[in-house]
C-alpha cells in the first residue's frame, strides 16, 4: 500500500471522531437549559452585586465565589445553603428560579468574621411586561 492511500485511511477514524465529538456537544447542549448566568462575589462581608433582579419563572445560574475566606450561600426560605470555597479554589453554582413575585432574601451562611450578620443580599422577582 502506498503512503498516499494510507494517509487516507488514517483521516477516516480521525474525522469519525471528530463527527461523533461533534454530535454529543450538540446533545449536551441541546439538554441544557438557556439560562441567565449572574457572577456573585463574597468578600469582606458582603456580596456583589447585592441586589439581583430576575422575572417571575426566570431561571438563573448564580455563580459565587469568594475574594477571601470561606463563605456561605442561603437563600431564606428554599432549601439551598452551600459552601463557597476561599479565593482561588473555585467557585461555586446555584440554580434559582422564582415561583412569585417578591423578595428572596440571600445570606452568608459560614461564620466569617466580625461582620458576618451584615452579609447579606436580595433577590428581587418581578412580573414581566
Amino acid at each position: 500500500m502506498s503512503t498516499r492511500n494510507s494517509k487516507r485511511l488514517g483521516l477516516g477514524p480521525w474525522a469519525l471522531g471528530l463527527l461523533l465529538l461533534s454530535s454529543v456537544l450538540t446533545a449536551q447542549s441541546a439538554q441544557k437549559p438557556d439560562r441567565r448566568v449572574v457572577r456573585v462575589s463574597a468578600e469582606r462581608f458582603a456580596f456583589t452585586p447585592s441586589e439581583i433582579t430576575v422575572a417571575v419563572g426566570e431561571e438563573i445560574e448564580l455563580r459565587v465565589k469568594s475574594d477571601d475566606t470561606s463563605h456561605g450561600f442561603r437563600i431564606v426560605g428554599t432549601e439551598t445553603d452551600v459552601a463557597i470555597p476561599k479565593r482561588g479554589q473555585g467557585e461555586t453554582v446555584v440554580v434559582f428560579k422564582a415561583p412569585a413575585a417578591g423578595k428572596f432574601e440571600f445570606e452568608c451562611s459560614r461564620m466569617c468574621g466580625a461582620g458576618h450578620s451584615y452579609m447579606r443580599g436580595v433577590i428581587v422577582a418581578k412580573e414581566s411586561k
